[in-house]
């Protein structure tokens, strides 16, 4: 196979681009062929791997390596002499900028393999350099917001040989983490917190007497969040010394904002920069302040609304928020500019005692980075390049659909019918599946980022002036606005109807961004109706009964992996009636009561336990709350043992199903109950069938629970190997 087609520069930057596309779209595959590029040399490449799991279908990983169809790696000279961040102290500019290179070389050639994006990686080298360059880490505290943006900290700071494990079982996490190295002082999980954590460090070395620097580097994403704002205004009333780096990407989630010009950086907001962070100049400053309050109070007064009118006129738009919340603001700074990067950093690095600091870095522009910078916020959003569009369209048409695919979908035909619904999307990234909601009623749709507890109580206001929001969260997203959805919603009985995504296990995501304890906090809420889909037909039908409900809010929950594959056109949702399950299939001696998509295991696992000599009861419970009393009552007195079943945390469903089955007695009877939940730990990155099996979940781990419960352990020995 001809190899050197494939290693040009186009071929490169279109795998680069489509594999980002595929991986924010979040597909599953049976089988995915290489696009022939208008060529009759290039053959179909080797099929993937299906798995039984998580609708039968393995996610898309990386692309195979066929006969080196991936180019030989560029030669990182300087790179490969860097075992620690004390090691760029030597280099000179144009090394460190060579450096900068290799860096996003060496990201591109690992992320393109895994096919995931890796803009968001590229656009802060030459920042995680000067800082590196400038601080004495792991002595001075290094703190990030977004994981992706950590990657080249990752690869300065030791774990270079170890970075083609990213996200993999047993490797690299996609985040920083404290227990993976000494230079992640802080976890970096839903973004906006190292502001906060920074600031108690700094609060905490004062107390302790030390003099290390403590740096946060936050994004303009992260600044959405109420925390953000929380902490700089602690910070400057505190007046501790620390270090805040916004890192701006000049991406907005207004579609309004985009024909405002975007901020740049010119020779003269450089050179005013430099002048702000100078010592020389912060001495002036302080000196003129303590000079105006000799004269008294009014002096003082005038000369700080004239400070704050000059540097309000001077600087960007905006900057004067962060003077008014106590930061002393520095910027715009052009964020691939090592020199001025290492200028300013220099300056502010010896500022003692002066209070926090924050340097304004513009990341988001074509410079040195091959192309456009794209938030990792933003990637699902974007459209396919035009010399790509081709290629995604074609490994489009080999896709199967996902749940996400198939909610909008059936959420756009009821607002067609309705023109009260709305969408209110909480959470980082727009699945690119809602742009159907979007483009069709752009006047019913509003994305809000991460300010999640603003969608949850804007989406109670919405209801309560008539209309009939769906508040789309990510289950892991809806943790931080737990307190609006019990005062604002649940405790008034707002119907506010909640879905609730990427539910259960995420993969290579690990346990910062799973979905394991949605089941447990909305389940224990009075007046909240929750409920969860075991395939795509059940999901429509879940997304009219939630439009239909009126006197009270109700959430159903579903994975973001693909579909059972039950359905295979659209259809217009039949409402359930409310806290009724079913029963799929009919046995006898032992039962299986799943929630969820893990109703499909449940049915695998029954066909395993039919090898045996054994016939067991499914049953779809659908409803977590309200339980349909009847279905369980009926499965405990015709069988000996009842297995309940979901991918969720202790305290869900199966705590709801034990407290009723022991209030009604049933438990006096015959019947034996055992849970099946995810286990009382995180369970880190690997691929959804390894965490699946490490979390003890797949249909194998259900069949042998029931060949225990049957006194039947050599079976389940020989099911397990």
């Amino acid at each position: 196979m001809d190899t050197a087609f494939l290693r040009s520069p186009l071929i490169r930057n279109l795998v680069y681009e489509d594999c980002a596309l595929l991986h924010s779209r979040s597909y599953h595959c049976y089988a995915l062929q290489y696009v022939r590029c208008n060529r009759t040399d290039l053959k179909p490449c080797q099929t993937l791997s299906a798995s039984p799991l998580r609708g039968l279908t393995h996610r898309l990983a990386a692309l195979p390596d066929v006969d080196d169809f991936f180019w030989e790696k560029d030669p990182t000279p300087i790179l490969d002499t860097i075992d620690a961040p004390i090691h760029l102290k030597n280099l000179s500019s144009k090394e460190l900028k060579q450096l900068a290179n290799e860096v996003r070389s060496e990201i591109s050639f690992i992320m393109s393999r895994k096919c995931q994006p890796c803009s968001p990686g590229h656009s802060v080298v030459e920042l995680t350099i000067a800082i590196h360059y400038v601080f004495n880490a792991p002595m001075d505290k290094i703190l990030w917001d977004a994981g992706q943006h950590a990657y080249a900290h990752k690869i300065l700071t030791g774990r270079r040989s170890l970075f083609h494990t990213i996200r993999q079982k047993n490797g690299l996490s996609g985040f920083t983490s404290r227990f993976e190295s000494e230079y992640d002082p802080f976890g970096a999980g839903h973004g906006c917190n190292s502001l906060s954590a920074g600031l108690g460090m700094a609060v905490a070395r004062d107390i302790n007497g030390r003099k290390n620097r403590i740096v946060t580097v936050i994004s303009n994403w992260t600044t959405m969040a109420g925390q953000v704002y929380e902490a700089m205004g602690h910070a400057g009333f505190l007046d501790s010394n620390m270090v805040v780096i916004l890192n701006d990407s000049c991406h907005t989630l207004l579609p309004k904002a985009d024909g405002r010009p975007k901020m740049s950086v010119n020779a003269f907001s450089s050179a005013l920069s430099k002048v702000q962070s100078s010592k020389g100049f912060r001495r002036f400053r302080e000196a003129a302040k303590g000079l105006t309050k000799w004269f008294g109070k009014g002096m003082h007064e005038f000369a700080a609304k004239v400070d704050e009118y000059a540097r309000g006129m001077i600087g960007p738009h905006g900057a004067t928020l962060f003077e008014e919340l106590g930061l002393y603001y520095i910027g715009p700074i052009d964020g691939h500019n090592i020199d001025d990067l290492i200028c300013v950093l220099k300056e502010v690095a010896t500022l003692d005692s002066t209070g926090p600091v924050l340097v304004h870095v513009i990341t988001g522009t074509e410079n040195d980075t091959g192309g456009n910078i794209k938030s990792d916020i933003t990637t699902n959003e974007e459209e396919p390049s035009n010399s790509s569009h081709a290629l995604l369209k074609f490994l489009e048409s080999g896709l199967s659909r996902t749940y996400n695919d198939y909610f909008v979908e059936a959420l756009t035909t009821e607002a067609e019918n309705d023109k009260r619904i709305v969408v209110v999307h909480g959470g980082m990234g727009v699945d690119r599946s809602l742009r159907l909601f979007q483009s069709r009623f752009p006047d019913r749709f509003f994305d809000l980022g991460i300010a999640e507890q603003h969608a949850v109580t804007f989406s109670a206001g919405l209801a309560c002036g008539g209309l009939k929001p769906f508040c789309i969260i990510p289950s892991t997203f809806l943790q931080r606005a737990y307190d609006q959805i019990v005062e604002d919603v649940d405790m008034q009985k707002i119907p506010v109807r909640f879905a609730i995504t990427n539910a259960g296990l995420v993969g290579s995501e690990g346990p910062t961004n799973s979905g394991a304890f949605d089941i447990t906090f909305m389940s224990c809420l009075p007046n909240m109706i929750v409920m969860s889909p075991s395939n795509e037909d059940e999901l429509i039908d879940m997304v009219a009964t939630a439009a239909m409900i009126e006197d009270r809010p109700i959430c159903f929950r579903y994975p973001r992996g693909a579909i059972v594959g039950t359905s295979s056109t659209l259809t217009y949702g039949n409402p359930l009636e409310i806290g009724k399950g079913e029963i799929l299939a009919e046995g006898k001696e032992i039962a299986f009561l799943g929630y969820g998509e893990v109703v499909q295991r449940c049915l695998i696992a029954r066909s395993l336990l039919s090898n045996f000599g054994i016939q067991a009861t499914v049953a779809n419970a659908r409803f977590c709350k309200p339980l349909d009393i009847d279905l369980i009552r009926t499965l405990c007195q015709q069988h000996s043992f009842l297995i309940t079943v979901e991918e969720g945390t202790v305290g869900g469903f199966g705590s709801h199903v034990s407290q009723f089955i022991s209030l009604d007695g049933l438990l006096d009877g015959q019947i034996k109950w055992r849970p099946i939940v995810l286990p009382d730990r995180y369970i880190e990155h690997a691929s959804l069938a390894e965490q699946l099996d490490l979390a003890g979940l797949t249909a194998h781990h259900i069949a042998a629970t029931a060949l225990t419960l049957l006194g039947r352990h050599r079976d389940a020995l020989l099911l397990m190997k």
